[in-house]
């Protein structure tokens, strides 16, 4: 229950990501019992708004998946860094609380640890506040998917993909390094906006996370 109401602040947050997922789902072109499927299995936001933006300009199927799969790995360092406190739980709840894991998820759990790093995990909390956020967004994908799909296509709901990546960047923003890597990676999306197979975006990428890189070292 503790995990569950240490969840509840960043429930208005997730529900509006959520729907604007379902929307871009759907607008992308993709089935809506699919797009619901995709939501469950998948369980991430930032990577499933991607692949509806890159399904929805024709971006081959390859390089959607490398793009998810790129945009996802920071999962590895959220499971590496709570390894300390949860390493002794069995096999079977690590396998579910990786299923689990979302960056409100994480963030949460990792704050109550932040004064105690060596301190033993709370599975209780981390599976409260896990089991009510997947809940919420499992809910509002699913009402983003029944708003997309009853929408008229002149709507160009596809929009709303790029506006949700613009709605995650800006907070992010708050220091050289952030703004540095923004900055390059809109520069060289344009700029090799002509490249075969949608190549612009991970160079673009690449390129972000270069200028970042070294920024953060000066």
């Amino acid at each position: 229950m503790i995990g569950a109401r240490a969840a509840l602040p960043v429930f208005p947050g997730i529900v509006a990501f959520g729907v604007i997922t379902g929307v871009a789902m759907v607008a992308s072109g993709i089935a809506p019992a699919v797009a619901m499927l995709i939501s469950i299995v998948v369980f991430a936001g930032a990577s499933m708004v991607a692949a509806a933006q890159l399904l929805a300009s024709g971006t081959p199927g390859l390089l959607v998946v490398l793009t998810t799969l790129f945009i996802n790995l920071r999962f590895m360092m959220y499971s590496a860094s709570l390894r300390l406190h949860f390493s002794r739980e069995p096999l079977g709840w690590r396998l579910l609380m990786a299923y689990l894991q979302a960056d409100n998820v994480y963030g949460l759990t990792i704050m109550r640890y932040a004064d105690k790093p060596d301190a033993p995990g709370e599975r209780d909390f981390f599976m409260g506040a896990a089991l009510v956020i997947w809940a919420a967004w499992q809910l509002a994908v699913a009402a983003g998917i029944l708003i997309g799909a009853g929408v008229p296509a002149s709507w160009r709901l596809e929009f709303s993909a790029p506006l949700a990546f613009i709605a995650m960047t800006i907070p992010l923003l708050r220091d050289r390094a952030m703004v540095g890597a923004a900055i390059v990676a809109g520069l060289t999306v344009v700029a090799s906006n002509s490249l075969p197979f949608k190549l612009s975006i991970p160079l673009a990428a690449l390129a972000g996370i270069g200028a970042g890189l070294a920024l953060e070292r000066k």
